[in-house]
């Protein structure tokens, strides 16, 4: 083989490697924290050959849907009690392969300064589905607000609801629109990614907040079929960096913890 073949040859053989090692990717979000914290994984990511597409989706629903019609190949929205909750209900094929973050759920009021303020028979809007609205409850039962029926799990509902000492009334609503019901409740129950898209301080502005602890960190999902595929790994280890445990401690100020 002459020189000029033997170059010719290292050239293409280079442009096909380049080609089966840089890969694209959508991830689906919804907007703010989950967002914010893979646009800071992307370039880590893309160091690796992976190239990420972020998709986001305004509610909760939407993105395991997407995934698992093969709209997107991941996604990073949810913990395992709702994905659990989503796979049962709906028959996804869908795995968690890594673990994120954690967002202390919080109870944010305009009209009360502290949850003593709230008045007998007050209104309280918590999420509508399931897995939230269940931990919405179990952080008011954690707090003394009420008592739950025993052995609820993580998914007690209003039915669930034992002792109501201020007899409270419970509106619910979808996740995303939480904070705009502020205006219309005493108290509503608002996840931080909702609650930091609305410009309120999920650290300063509750008048109470979860633990962060039990079931509900974060996760990346993709479907079963591709868990083991070697992007999947690429994207994970690129999310459990320090770079971007950094990132999120900066940037969130403890209103989003890592879990890795």
């Amino acid at each position: 083989m002459s020189f000029r073949s033997i170059v010719a040859f290292a050239s293409v053989l280079a442009l096909w490697s380049a080609s089966v090692a840089a890969e694209t990717i959508k991830i689906g979000v919804t907007p703010g924290p989950h967002a914010q914290i893979l646009e800071a994984v992307k370039p880590i990511a893309a160091k690796n050959g992976l190239d990420i597409q972020l998709v986001e989706f305004s509610d909760y629903v939407v993105p395991n849907a997407a995934l698992d019609a093969g709209d997107i190949q991941a996604n990073s929205f949810q913990n395992q009690p709702y994905l659990d909750n989503q796979k049962a209900d709906r028959g996804y094929k869908i795995e968690a392969v890594g673990l994120t973050v954690n967002f202390p759920i919080g109870v944010y009021s305009k009209k009360h300064k502290n949850w003593a303020e709230i008045p007998d028979g007050g209104k309280i809007s918590i999420p509508n589905d399931p897995t939230n609205g269940g931990r919405a409850l179990l952080l008011l039962r954690d707090k003394g607000a009420i008592k739950l029926k025993d052995g609820v799990g993580f998914k007690p509902t209003v039915l669930d609801v034992a002792d109501n000492p201020k007899k409270l009334k419970f509106v619910e609503v979808d996740a995303a629109q939480a904070p705009r019901a502020l205006d219309d409740v005493d108290a509503a129950v608002i996840n931080t990614n909702y609650a930091t898209q609305a410009g309120l301080d999920p650290v300063k502005d509750p008048i109470l907040r979860e633990d962060p602890k039990g079931p509900y960190v974060n996760l990346i999902a993709v479907r079963a079929a591709d868990k083991d595929k070697p992007w999947v790994k690429i994207l994970v280890d690129s999310y459990h960096t320090a770079e971007v445990k950094e990132f999120v401690l900066t940037k969130f100020k403890g209103a989003v913890l890592p879990s890795w």
